[in-house]
């Protein structure tokens, strides 16, 4: 099997040679910790661990969703041991330079009332040019070539949302001025599905599209279940439709934290994927698979502490999801980016021992087994 149809068969419970072998990404502070221990000095980013480690690949297609242009990322103030910042979405806060947090203080966001976002949605037009240069023959083409799986994203319709206004501000407005946050997700719905239609119409061929929704956190969803189904259910199901008809066989949400108050909600809306279903925020792969069925499918899962917490942990936690990797219809990787608290002797273990258990082959043209 090829790339494309191992994850096409995984993802609709077909039989396949092997698990595809895929893997989230690492935290900046993790490539310093492991540069002492033995990994390359130029491997530094996420874009090329993946093909140093081996792992299998995704063809992107565009889909320019964010702002345009993005605010100019600079510093405003600077005292001892913190910086007051703007960051690329309009936000101000405070980072802390001495080492001893890496959470920034947020100040000041963006949006504040339908003034302001009147006033962002300048950076947010619909009929942008900048949106819509593609070579759209081409990509579909190459979409129907290719022997690695092909993803459009979709954007998102609260997530971002949150980044401009805060989590309090995002919270307060919920109940202060529904018709406004009904507003801003109908917008950026209507963006994904203009960004899309140019795939569609070209005639390209998908296998997955994506959404990223980070509006959850240990305890649950930002906004009820009731608020989900009525702002975002229904805007989800116009932008899964395009990705459907372009052949996705799901359409998966990266948003961390604790997703069960969610789930019914993406379902309903055609998203069908959870990723990275981070496990201690009590989004266990198990259990959700327990609860709904082949309905869900699964992408990460493996918890990262795992990792730090040495070798019989990470043999512990492969050996719990190996029943899971054999029903199908879930890829197993890291719950989240890997912490500099896992060691690098211990990741290359946890590549081995996955590799071993899920019978997945060493990759042994890969730069890894040359250094």
């Amino acid at each position: 099997m090829n790339q494309r149809e191992r994850f096409v068969a995984c993802m609709t419970y077909q039989p396949v040679d092997h698990v595809p072998d895929r893997e989230f990404g690492f935290w900046d502070d993790t490539f310093k910790r492991w540069h002492q221990e033995g990994l390359p000095e130029e491997i530094n980013s996420n874009s090329n661990c993946d093909p140093f480690f081996g792992f299998e690949r995704m063809m992107m297609l565009p889909a320019p969703v964010g702002l345009i242009p993005g605010f100019e990322s600079k510093i405003l103030e600077e005292s001892g041991d913190r910086q007051i910042v703007q960051d690329g979405e309009g936000a101000k806060k405070v980072i802390y330079t001495d080492g001893t947090s890496t959470i920034p203080r947020y100040l000041e966001f963006p949006v504040r009332d339908r003034a302001s976002w009147e006033e962002l949605k300048e950076r947010l037009r619909i009929d942008d040019p900048a949106r819509y240069g593609s070579d759209w023959d081409e990509i579909a083409l190459r979409t129907h070539e290719s022997d690695v799986p092909v993803q459009i994203h979709g954007g998102s319709l609260f997530g971002r949302l949150r980044n401009y206004m805060g989590f309090e501000g995002i919270a307060m407005m919920c109940h202060d001025d529904p018709e406004l946050i009904g507003d801003m997700v109908e917008h950026m719905c209507q963006m994904a599905c203009a960004v899309i239609e140019p795939a569609v119409k070209a005639g390209c061929r998908i296998d997955c599209g994506s959404f990223w929704e980070d509006i959850n956190f240990k305890q649950g969803c930002i906004i009820s279940p009731t608020m989900f189904h009525r702002w975002l259910t229904p805007r989800y199901t116009r932008i899964t439709d395009l990705m459907y008809e372009m052949g996705a066989v799901m359409c998966f949400v990266d948003s961390d934290g604790n997703i069960t108050d969610s789930v019914d909600g993406w379902l309903d809306g055609g998203v069908n994927c959870m990723f990275p279903v981070e496990v201690a925020a009590g989004s266990d792969p198990i259990d959700i698979r327990k609860r709904w069925g082949q309905k869900v499918l699964l992408m990460g899962g493996v918890n990262k502490r795992a990792l730090a917490a040495g070798r019989d942990a990470i043999d512990a936690e492969i050996a719990r999801l190996k029943p899971l990797v054999d029903e199908g219809g879930y890829i197993p990787h890291v719950d989240h980016r890997v912490p500099p608290d896992v060691s690098y002797a211990d990741y290359l273990y946890y590549l081995q021992r996955k590799r071993e258990v899920f019978g997945i082959p060493e990759p042994t043209d890969a730069p890894m087994f040359n250094t």
